[in-house]
């Protein structure tokens, strides 16, 4: 088949590009940033922002699934994330709606659920979202549902955080901390269940849903690790890896995150509210449903899909050690994190 990666040099983008070429599919990636792997000369690329009408004929022509990625991530400005998750994603149902488009696959988030007071989520329960970004997923997740009132066979997959080869952003910090001999800083005890997922997991249910029968497609999925433990051993393990008998260490949740708050308000820290507010409680979504329905199995535990991401880390660790931004694909600016190095 013929894939349409929106997003498609991001970190899930390009992870997602590389599942699908190897088992033989074609892929048009589409992005507002330059596609710079290696698999360039393999696909389509075109370079452009969602919301540009003008590019939409190209965008879609031949296509047979949509995937879309793109989103602007949440320590952009209120105003980008909701021009780009919600009306770009109107935009792009408009016109595979108008096209014909056999199938089309939004990636949401489990940030549509907020900050919850029962485990595990399923997919029927209440929205909330906390902050700008998890508030555009539920608006866009609403653009979906009228989108399949008219007849667009569409999967909306909500993913636990997920990390792999190309994943930085607020994990750069563990890794960072774990790679110079560390210890490495939670709020509370640790202790806490927090469910994971790694990024060849979620392009496996991606597939599924391009390619399971039309009816069972269209619908609303969890994606998550299946073997998780708590917060303390997932980057415990990481922590091992690195070999410098460092440990993670628990900070007194509530001094903690009134500190977060109070550096996020004025831009010292890059530590979002659904970050911190999750951080030290239990976070793990129900995955019956994709696995009954759509068989959908994972490989990766959390542990397992860290430690890849943290041994691909080490291998580049040179090359991305001068960037920063605001995207998964590069390390987030620290602020006055940067001090826990010194005290921790």
């Amino acid at each position: 088949m013929k894939f349409l990666v929106t997003g498609g040099a991001g970190f899930m983008g390009i992870n997602l590009v590389r599942f699908l070429l190897e088992r033989g599919h074609e892929v048009r990636s589409w992005d507002i940033a330059p596609f710079t792997y290696p698999e360039v000369d393999r696909i389509e690329v075109l370079q452009g922002d969602i919301r540009d009408e003008s590019l939409h004929e190209h965008a879609f022509d031949g296509i047979d699934v949509v995937v879309h990625c793109a989103a602007a991530l949440p320590l952009c400005d209120r105003g980008e994330i909701m021009s780009t998750n919600v009306e770009g994603t109107r935009m792009l149902l408009h016109t595979a709606s108008a096209r014909g488009i056999g199938r089309f696959v939004h990636v949401s988030s489990t940030a549509v659920y907020g900050i919850p007071d029962h485990h595990p989520l399923v997919e029927d329960d209440r929205l909330v979202g906390v902050g700008p970004y998890g508030e555009s997923k539920v608006l866009a997740e609403r653009e979906c549902e009228e989108a399949r009132t008219k007849g667009l066979y569409l999967t909306v997959l909500r993913p636990k955080s997920f990390v792999g080869p190309e994943r930085l952003g607020a994990f750069e910090l563990l890794y960072d901390f774990a790679a110079d001999g560390h210890n490495f800083p939670v709020l509370g005890s640790g202790r806490n269940r927090y469910q994971l997922l790694d990024v060849d997991d979620l392009n496996a249910a991606v597939l599924l849903a391009a390619t399971a029968e039309a009816e069972l497609a269209n619908d609303t999925y969890n994606v998550g690790a299946v073997r998780f433990g708590s917060l303390r051993e997932s980057f415990q393990a990481v922590l091992d890896r690195a070999g410098h008998s460092k440990q993670v260490i628990g900070l007194p949740a509530t001094p903690a995150i009134w500190t977060l708050r109070g550096l996020e308000a004025v831009g010292l820290s890059p530590l979002y509210k659904w970050i911190y507010e999750t951080a030290g409680k239990d976070s793990f979504v129900s995955t019956d449903k994709i696995a009954d329905r759509l068989g959908w199995q994972p490989r990766f535990s959390n542990e397992e899909a860290l430690l890849r991401n943290y041994d691909w880390y080490l291998a580049n660790r040179d090359r991305i050690a001068a960037q920063t931004g605001v995207t998964h694909r590069v390390p987030w600016k620290r602020g006055a994190l940067r001090l826990m190095r010194l005290v921790i």
